[in-house]
Parts: C-alpha cells; sequence; structure tokens
C-alpha cells in the first residue's frame, strides 16, 4: 500500500443532469472544453502521470464512450448496467485495477498547473507511512472555479481531513484498494468510504498548488475555458 499507486479509475458512468440539453445526446465526459472533450483532457493527464493500467466505468450512453475510446488497448471499460455510485463503482472495478492503491479521477474536472495525478502519486508512500488510506486532492474553496457552496474539508496540521472546513473536494485522490473493498454493499458513495476514515484518523489531504474548475454546469465550461485560457491552453 506505501507503493505508489499505478493503476487509475476515470469515472464517467454519471447522467451529467447539471448539464441540461448539453447531455440529452451524450455523456457528460464527450463535452468538449476548449476544443477538447472532457475525457480526453482526463486521460492526457493520466498519461503525463504514467500512469498504469486505466480503468472507466461507464453507464449513461456508453456507447458513445466506448466509440471514443476504441482503439486503445491500454484502456479497460467497466460497464455498469445499473449505477452503483462512486463507492460501488470503484469497488466493482478493483479487481481490473488490480493494484493495492489507486488513483481516482472525476472526468468533470479541469486543471492546471502541477498534474494532480502525479502530485498524489509522489505523495502517497509518505501519506501511508503515516497512517493515510485516502489521500484527497484538495483545492481553496476561496479559489475554486465555478463551484457552489462552501468547503467540503477541514485540513489539519499534520495532513488529516475533517469534514467542513475551507477546502473544496477536487475530484482526485489516491486511496488503498483495502479500504473500498471492505465497505459493505454494492452501491455507495466514496463519502462513505471517506467518513470512515475519518473517524479513525486515515483520510489526509493534499493542496492542489495550481488552478482548478469544476465542469458540472453549462457556466463551469465557460470558466473552464477562462481558466485554461490564463495558462495558454485553447
Amino acid at each position: 500500500m506505501r507503493q505508489r499507486p499505478d493503476a487509475l479509475m476515470l469515472f464517467a458512468a454519471g447522467f451529467g443532469t447539471r448539464m441540461g440539453p448539453l447531455t440529452a445526446g451524450r455523456p457528460k465526459p464527450m463535452i468538449p472544453v476548449a476544443g477538447r472533450p472532457l475525457i480526453d483532457r482526463a486521460l492526457a493527464l493520466a498519461a503525463a502521470a504514467g500512469t498504469g493500467r486505466i480503468v472507466v466505468n461507464t453507464h449513461y450512453r456508453a456507447d458513445a464512450i466506448a466509440a471514443h475510446l476504441a482503439g486503445r488497448p491500454d484502456i479497460l471499460i467497466a460497464h455498469e448496467p445499473a449505477i452503483l455510485e462512486t463507492g460501488g463503482g470503484l469497488k466493482a472495478a478493483l479487481p481490473a485495477l488490480g493494484a493495492d492503491a489507486v488513483l481516482t479521477l472525476n472526468a468533470d474536472a479541469v486543471f492546471t498547473g502541477a498534474n494532480p495525478l502525479a502530485s498524489l502519486a509522489a505523495a502517497w508512500p509518505a501519506a501511508a507511512e503515516a497512517g493515510a488510506e485516502a489521500l484527497l486532492l484538495l483545492v481553496p474553496a476561496a479559489a475554486a472555479r465555478a463551484h457552489a457552496g462552501a468547503g467540503d474539508f477541514a485540513l489539519g496540521p499534520d495532513g488529516r481531513i475533517a469534514r467542513r472546513g475551507a477546502f473544496v473536494y477536487s475530484g482526485a485522490q489516491a486511496i488503498a484498494a483495502a479500504a473500498v473493498a471492505s465497505h459493505p454493499g454494492t452501491v455507495f458513495s466514496l463519502n462513505a468510504v471517506w467518513d470512515g476514515l475519518i473517524a479513525r484518523g486515515a483520510a489526509f489531504g493534499l493542496v492542489h498548488p495550481g488552478g482548478w474548475c469544476d465542469v458540472g454546469t453549462p457556466a463551469g465550461i465557460a470558466e473552464a475555458e477562462a481558466l485554461l485560457a490564463e495558462v495558454g491552453d485553447g
């Protein structure tokens, strides 16, 4: 578990209902931001980070994602006939991921600055040595683009996190496979796993030093494109 995680779960199964008509005929990961589909941006991060095995889960408009990824033998598609939520989807994919610790990434986040997956992979061994079973990449709520509401987590001086604070979850993390495999049931959110880890001091946070945008709504697309334009991307 203290080795660098070398497998990625990319979450792409959701309905994208907050996108309204934009997802009536396509899955949210296929929505372009600055000329590139969100899923391609996520996969580019994985490639740049040197991530090994990649599993993409699908459900809504799964055929579009499968067609888009055709010819990519390095990517395994885990289709969910019914939505399993983030925790259940990851739990079901653990045998395919085949790692003691894995990275996960939401397809609807745009990052600038340091590669989020590379940062998590590099920080994981030391965090795990300190007792981490999950390492969440966080963004200061004041700097989060297109994010509504207060922060999700507080970050302690020892790196441990607690609920409600000045930081937003970025949609990227490293997590021990055993922490997910041991959670009961088949349909559950990763939030339920995190709550258990927080209760026993095994959930840690890492602050992303660059920009971040939640691309969950049409307004988020414009915000993400503005963010990318600031660094000369798109």
